[in-house]
């Protein structure tokens, strides 16, 4: 999930490529196949697809051998029917001594056409409909063969990205790709190309971010809030913000905050499943076991059977949770005073986030309403976030390395 001509698509094609021939390089960690296969590459029509996934399959024009495929690999390539200079299936040779088979697709064939065959791969490059990606899902279901897809999501939330974004799956990834990874550009093309587009756009155009307009909680351009990793000044204030579970991520995001500038900095994020409270525990303390930690409501209530509370457990491990749970100093919780907060501050330049802390991007990228109503998935670093700045009126100075840290009626020892 990438911008615009940033080289997805070509990768999806070399990837499409190896497969077809079993010439796999040394460094290739996925899919193997020791045999020729079926595989099927589509598209939006058979005018893109034959100038997409064909040119960078074959090469623009006869003879065949200037794209992925090597010209001495290119069997046969059969003419399709009603667009002109598509091709409806190529043969290739494969390492084995046989002959792999890929067909060219096009979404606007509908449904009923992505049916019946068994296949070892499947690649969409640009987005499918959801009916059309779960055909070709299907079949490769025998084969367990991996499908690939290569897009901008212009689309938005949609069926497809939800599924991919918001539904945890070990059987799935999703890698981002921004301009500012795309090498063959310099940095005066970038800034010119990223300046091309409508602002609406430049995201998805440009970092691979789907388009959510209106429903997207901090409708902020990345490159505002971005810093460089840089080293705390040891006077400013710092407090972690935790978000507990299980199934859904344990997340601590660590603030640290300039009271000269009323700037807030998130310098560091960590998020993991089905972990106990001990492990957690550890990886926080690490990072510094001096600074008070914020936490949800929930983590204060007793579990199953009367289990000890979250937050008593964290206690015991050594965290210093805060008193009281977070909450503004006139004892209130509302969710939106908490965003509202934290947006003005990115619009007003008062809140910086470091640029290598990819997980908190990620959620920040996707961070949406829909119907007005937060949407509650992937956005346990985003509350994390929330608890600690509201709570920021607890963050502490680190000690000196002699003194002991006082004790402070603002946390539990």
């Amino acid at each position: 999930m990438a911008g615009n001509q940033l080289g997805k698509s070509w990768a999806g094609a070399f990837e499409c490529a190896i497969h077809l021939t079993g010439k796999y390089p040394d460094w290739w960690e996925g899919k193997r196949f020791k045999k020729p296969v079926i595989g099927w590459a589509a598209g939006e029509t058979g005018e893109v697809v034959r100038d997409t996934i064909q040119r960078l399959l074959l090469g623009r024009v006869e003879p065949w051998g200037t794209g992925a495929i090597p010209q001495a690999d290119v069997i046969s390539a059969d003419s399709a029917l009603g667009t002109p200079g598509l091709k409806g299936v190529i043969k290739v040779r494969h390492v084995s001594g046989g002959e792999s088979q890929l067909t060219l697709k096009s979404y606007n064939q509908g449904r009923e056409k992505f049916q019946g065959e068994t296949l070892d791969f499947c690649w969409f490059d640009e987005e499918p409909p959801i009916d059309i990606f779960t055909e070709g899902l299907t079949r490769t279901n025998t084969t367990q063969g991996p499908i690939w897809m290569t897009f901008t999501p212009l689309k938005g939330m949609s069926d497809v990205v939800v599924r991919f974004l918001m539904e945890e799956n070990p059987d799935r990834s999703v890698t981002q790709m921004t301009i500012e990874d795309a090498e063959h550009y310099s940095p005066e093309q970038r800034e010119k190309i990223i300046a091309s587009y409508p602002k609406h756009e430049r995201e998805a155009r440009t970092k691979g971010v789907p388009i959510m307009g209106s429903g997207r909680v901090y409708p902020i351009p990345e490159e505002e809030i971005t810093i460089a990793p840089c080293p705390i000044p040891p006077h400013w204030a710092r407090i972690v913000g935790m978000d507990l579970g299980w199934d859904h991520p344990t997340t601590a995001v660590w603030l640290a905050w300039d009271k000269d500038t009323d700037t807030i900095y998130v310098t560091d994020a960590y998020r993991k499943s089905e972990t106990v409270p001990a492990m957690h525990a550890a990886t926080i303390k690490a990072k510094g076991g001096w600074m008070p930690v914020a936490w949800p409501s929930d983590a204060g209530s007793h579990g199953r059977d009367g289990a000890t509370p979250l937050v008593e457990q964290y206690r015991g491990h050594g965290l210093k949770m805060l008193k009281d749970r977070a909450q503004f100093d006139d004892g209130g919780v509302s969710v939106e005073a908490g965003l509202m907060e934290i947006l003005e501050r990115m619009e007003t330049g008062r809140f910086k986030v470091f640029a290598h802390l990819n997980e908190w991007w990620e959620e920040f990228r996707i961070y949406h309403r829909k119907d007005g109503k937060i949407v509650k998935e992937r956005d346990d670093l985003m509350d994390a976030t929330r608890y600690a700045v509201m709570m920021k009126r607890e963050a502490r100075t680190k000690p000196a390395p002699h003194k002991p840290i006082n004790v402070n009626t603002s946390w539990v020892e």
